[in-house]
């Protein structure tokens, strides 16, 4: 099982960090993605790490914004979010897949809830 949080209303060119924890199984050794769906749009990926390098990959939308990062110790994978915009507005989600992947989400399992991140002034 999966649970983000961390959500909230921020301003634009704020910042926000989200956080993926996991119970029940270790996150080490398993690709993460990071998605979002924004209202009446289709969930994308945004951001993955890799099972076993930890090699981190974008989607070009939040390249240079966005920093996704594992920490083993606290079974916990971040997505650390600058300079937010109003696009970024969107429920995002994180799940348990090959990064190879994560643009689409295809064979993501375990996916959590979300959390609700608003870009508002």
């Amino acid at each position: 099982q999966l649970v983000e949080s961390g959500g909230g209303l921020v301003q634009p060119g704020g910042s926000l960090r989200l956080s993926c924890t996991a119970s029940g199984f270790h996150l080490e050794g398993y690709g993460i993605g990071w998605f979002r769906q924004a209202p009446g749009k289709e969930r994308g990926g945004i951001s993955c790490i890799n099972s076993h390098d930890d090699t981190t990959h974008y989607a070009d939308s939040v390249k240079g914004r966005f920093t996704i990062s594992r920490d083993v110790a606290k079974n916990t994978v971040y997505l650390q979010m600058d300079n937010l915009k109003p696009e970024d507005t969107a429920l995002y989600s994180c799940a348990v897949g090959a990064c190879s992947t994560f643009y689409s989400g295809w064979n993501f399992v375990r996916w959590g809830p979300g959390t609700q991140v608003t870009v508002s002034s």
